[in-house]
């Protein structure tokens, strides 16, 4: 699933488009994991891309009338294509805006999402915006109010491994398996450690380790392991710095012991026994 730094590049990848008419909307297969709304062709068409921003693992395009919300699912991916390029059999949906560029979802799961906030063209902060998803999500990891002290308390009365409680959304978003696993490395701290026992020490250790993590994947353009590319087609690299992350059996790239893989949540989590402590 593409997690924080693979959607957030993909929006950076967008950001050509803001300030653009739409010309057309096409819906190929509406049946994502929720239905795309019917009336976006109607609805769309002379409308300019106000902004677009990301919240969580959403992007929120702002129309004149409304936001578009977009979510890649478990293997979605958005292409920014010319409006000659055919499409082909998982490219379920289109923006076509004038100037001759396409917005293409594909998703071959179809696990994504494209649905459509109403704001009757109102001048609303995108951030204000209420949606069932995006209500009781956490805070932004790379933003200051994800910081020791926030995550301490957010902690105090969690008992499940620290892994599983920086993997919900509803204690800090975007920070999926991948980076997840690799942070908890950097920081020290064993995936199975109680979410409760760490200090306020340790959780600032672990606050910088995130925002670092999720920094140098972003300046990598992500990790593409199955389905991920940038809007542009390209892969990207952050895959070639894991320190654990899908090492099973590889040397430490610190200590050089055998990096182990364990189940935490129905989640494969990797981690090294003598660099991360309890």
């Amino acid at each position: 699933m593409p997690e924080l730094p693979e959607v957030e590049t993909t929006r950076r990848g967008l950001l050509t488009l803001v300030g653009k008419l739409v010309k057309s909307v096409t819906i190929r297969h509406p049946t994502l994991r929720w239905p795309i709304p019917q009336h976006l062709p109607q609805t769309l068409p002379d409308q300019t891309l106000r902004g677009l921003t990301r919240r969580a693992k959403y992007i929120l395009c702002e129309f004149d009338t409304g936001v578009l919300l977009v979510h890649l699912g478990m293997s979605g991916r958005i292409q920014l294509l010319d409006d000659n390029y055919p499409p082909e059999k998982h490219d379920h949906f289109d923006i076509e805006f004038n100037g001759g560029q396409v917005l293409r979802l594909r998703d071959p799961r179809r696990f994504g999402a494209v649905l459509w906030i109403e704001n009757n063209g109102l001048d609303i902060d995108v951030k204000a915006i209420h949606h069932p998803l995006l209500n009781s999500l956490g805070p932004e990891p790379l933003e200051a109010g994800f910081n020791a002290e926030y995550l301490h308390k957010a902690l105090n009365n969690k008992t499940l491994a620290i892994k599983n409680a920086i993997m919900d959304s509803h204690v800090v978003v975007g920070v999926g398996n991948i980076y997840a696993s690799e942070s908890l490395f950097r920081a020290g701290i064993h995936p199975q450690t109680s979410a409760n026992k760490l200090s306020i020490r340790r959780c600032e250790k672990l606050v910088a380790e995130i925002k670092c993590t999720l920094q140098d994947a972003l300046l990598a353009g992500g990790s593409s392991l199955r389905d991920f590319f940038g809007t542009d087609g390209n892969p990207g690299y952050f895959q070639q710095e894991y320190f654990v992350y899908g090492r099973t059996g590889a040397s430490c790239k610190v200590c050089t012991k055998l990096i182990k893989c364990i189940r935490l949540g129905q989640r494969s989590t990797f981690y090294c026994e003598q660099c991360q402590k309890r």
